[in-house]
């Protein structure tokens, strides 16, 4: 079932846990997140930023909406890294059932302004709005936007932020960032930054850069507080890899041998997310 994303996140705030937000760039992974969402009764969050929706197009989002409509889960629809109210535009207009606006790398006034446009203009049309607040990392040019240095998000900061935009909820900066980490880099989430935040806002919070973190410290993060935790490196990675390795054979070329094995890959890594952000049999609160 097609579900506004307030009444998702605040299903997850209300019983501690997180949902997957995943990001998908061609029919064949969203099917399969649908698929693999319905087998463990889990809430999705089909995520999709303006460089993905550049790719996929207008039109492929009637079909979202409509498979959304037919899921046995309940599906949000998020707009993932919206940069301006041009783009709020776009997202109401296709069908979006939830928005992210990050002007995370502005200044805070500047931040602030940004994302109160939107969020007046959002709540108007019933479209809950995620702000950012705090920079996350980014590790190659496949990623989505970050900074070069991780500004943490400070919780007095993120009070204030909140009172001012009245965002629905706040994607943090607690150590992540986008795309995959070197084997040369560990990750380490500030755990206690987490739940001072938490404690002073209680309401939504947001995870970017999700993917190819330790599992302990995800899962901690989530005991922590974090609803919604977006993954994107991690599930094309899979669907990718495998896609090239049934592809070295050359005589290989109708999709229905192409794409179950990497469609099987991608899969297996969210199921396991869904596992770990203890999302699965949770469609039955809603």
């Amino acid at each position: 079932m097609l579900t506004q994303g307030t009444q998702l996140l605040d299903v997850a705030n209300s019983h501690n846990f997180a949902v997957p937000a995943f990001n998908i760039s061609d029919y064949a992974m969203f099917k399969g997140v649908m698929e693999i969402s319905e087998e463990l009764d889990a809430p999705v969050i089909i995520a999709i930023h303006p460089d993905e929706y550049s790719h996929v197009g207008r039109a492929f989002m009637y079909a979202v909406r409509q498979r959304a409509y037919e899921s046995s889960v309940p599906v949000t629809i998020h707009w993932d890294h919206g940069a301006d109210h041009d783009q709020f535009l776009t997202a109401a207009q296709v069908g979006f059932t939830s928005m992210m606006i990050d002007a995370s790398l502005e200044e805070f006034d500047r931040n602030v302004e940004i994302t109160s446009q939107v969020v007046r203009s959002a709540h108007v049309l019933g479209i809950p709005v995620e702000g950012e607040l705090g920079t996350i990392g980014k590790l190659d040019e496949e990623a989505e936007q970050g900074a070069s240095e991780i500004i943490y998000t400070r919780p007095e900061d993120a009070v204030r932020f909140v009172e001012l935009t009245q965002v629905d909820s706040l994607a943090i900066a607690i150590g992540t960032s986008h795309g995959l980490y070197p084997s040369s880099l560990r990750p380490e989430l500030k755990q206690e930054l987490l739940s001072q935040i938490k404690e002073a806002l209680r309401i939504p919070l947001v995870l970017h850069g999700g993917s190819n973190n330790p599992d302990e410290e995800i899962a901690e993060a989530v005991r922590r507080g974090v609803n919604k935790i977006n993954i994107s490196s991690d599930i094309k990675a899979a669907y990718h890899q495998r896609m090239r390795e049934v592809l070295a054979d050359p005589k290989v070329r109708e999709p229905n041998t192409i794409q179950p094995a990497s469609l099987d890959a991608m899969k297996e890594v969210a199921a396991h997310k869904i596992d770990l952000f203890q999302a699965a049999g949770k469609a039955k609160l809603y």
